[in-house]
C-alpha cells in the first residue's frame, strides 16, 4: 500500500539561542520500507530516532530530502489536485497528544464535521447522524456529547474522538504515532482492542509507532526497529521478543537486544543474567560519527563494533523468512 524508497530528511538548526551558526541534524538516512495491505506494522526505536519524521512524510504532510514515497504505486509528490484528495482520504492520522490534536475553538460535532464536508462523505446531509455513528464506533455515546468542548473530555475520550476523526473518511492507512502514550494501562488496553477491532471488521492497515514495546509485539504482524534515522532490522511480529531462557533472543541486531533488554521482568535473576549495555554516544549532526555512506548509525554505541562497521554501511541481510537485518555480522550468532 504505501512504499518509501531511499527516504531521507535532514533539517538545518541554529546551536544556540544567540549563535548564528546552524548544524544539519539527519532524521532520516535512506530509509525503504513496504507497508502491506491489511498488516499492522510496528516501528519502535528512542525518542529522536525519526520515527514521527517518517509518519510524517508518509502522509505526506513533509516532503523528503531524497527519495520518495509512492501509495498504491503512485508518488505522492507527483499527485495532482484530484489525485492528492483521494489520497487525503484514504490515509488518516492518529496523532500522540490527543489534546493539541484537537481545535479547542470547535465543538466535537464541528471538527468530525469538517472532514465529512470535505470530501463530501455525508450525501444526505444529516452530519449529525453520521457524527454520533462515529462516535458510537469509538466508544463513545450520550445525549449531546458531539455538543460539547474537547476540555470537557478526559484524555482516553479525546483519543478516542481522534480515532473518530481518523475514521470520518473511510480509510484505509492509518498511522498512529504514540496513540497511547498519554493513558493510563487501563484506558491503553480499551484503545489498542478497539483498534485491533476495526482493523479486523474494516481490514484497515496500521503503521503503529509506540516505545510500548509489549505493545508493539501484542498488536504488530511486522516490527520494524529505528536507530538515529537508519532501520536496523525488519522482522515478524513473533520474532520481537526475548526468549524463555537468560540473555536467548528471536531478534539479531545488537540494537533490537538492547531494546528488549530494557523492558522490565518479574524475574531479577534474569535481569542480572543478560545484562546488556552500550558504550560511547551518539552524535546526532551529519558532520560527525558515521554518515550516510561511511558506516553504521549504531557503530559508536555497539559493543560488538569492528572496523568494518565504522567504515562501511551495511546492507539489508535476510536470515529467516521475512527476517531482514542491517548488521555486518548478521551471519554470525543469529
Amino acid at each position: 500500500m504505501i512504499s518509501l524508497q531511499g527516504v531521507s530528511r535532514t533539517y538545518s538548526v541554529r546551536e544556540g539561542f544567540f549563535s548564528g551558526r546552524r548544524k544539519d541534524i539527519r532524521a532520516l538516512d535512506d530509509v525503504s520500507l513496504e507497508l502491506r495491505k491489511n498488516e499492522i506494522l510496528g516501528l519502535v526505536g528512542e525518542s529522536g530516532c525519526g520515527k514521527s519524521t517518517l509518519a510524517r512524510i508518509t502522509l505526506g504532510l513533509e516532503r523528503p530530502g531524497k527519495g520518495r514515497v509512492l501509495f498504491r504505486g503512485v508518488d505522492i509528490a507527483l499527485q495532482d489536485r484530484v489525485q492528492r484528495r483521494a489520497f487525503r482520504q484514504k490515509a488518516q492520522m492518529i496523532f500522540q497528544d490527543p489534546f493539541s490534536s484537537l481545535n479547542p475553538k470547535k465543538t466535537i460535532y464541528q471538527t468530525l464535521r469538517e472532514p465529512l464536508k470535505i470530501h463530501g462523505l455525508c450525501p444526505d446531509g444529516n452530519y449529525r447522524a453520521r457524527v454520533r455513528e462515529l462516535l458510537s464506533i469509538a466508544g463513545l455515546s450520550g445525549a449531546g456529547i458531539e455538543d460539547r468542548y474537547p476540555h470537557e473530555f478526559s484524555g482516553g475520550q479525546r483519543q478516542r474522538i481522534g480515532l473518530a476523526r481518523a475514521l470520518a473518511t473511510d480509510p484505509d492507512l492509518i498511522i498512529a504515532d504514540e496513540p497511547t502514550s498519554a493513558l493510563d494501562v487501563s484506558i491503553q488496553a480499551q484503545i489498542i482492542n478497539l483498534l485491533l477491532d476495526l482493523q479486523e471488521k474494516k481490514g484497515l492497515t496500521y503503521l503503529f509507532i509506540s516505545h510500548d514495546l509489549p505493545i508493539i509485539q501484542f498488536v504488530s504482524h511486522r516490527v520494524a526497529v529505528m536507530f538515529r534515522g537508519q532501520l536496523m532490522e525488519l522482522m515478524p511480529g513473533g520474532n520481537f521478543l526475548q526468549g524463555h531462557g537468560a540473555g536467548k533472543y528471536s531478534v539479531c541486531h545488537p540494537y533490537t537486544r538492547y531494546l528488549l533488554n530494557a523492558v522490565p521482568l518479574p524475574d531479577p535473576e534474569r535481569r542480572k543474567a543478560s545484562p546488556l549495555r552500550l558504550s560511547g554516544n551518539t552524535p546526532v549532526t551529519s558532520d560527525t560519527g558515521p554518515g550516510p555512506d561511511s558506516g553504521c548509525a549504531y557503530a559508536l554505541r555497539c559493543p560488538q563494533a569492528k572496523q568494518q562497521c565504522f567504515a562501511v554501511r551495511p546492507q539489508w541481510v535476510e536470515i529467516g523468512p521475512d527476517h531482514l537485518v542491517a548488521c555486518h555480522q548478521a551471519g554470525e550468532g543469529c
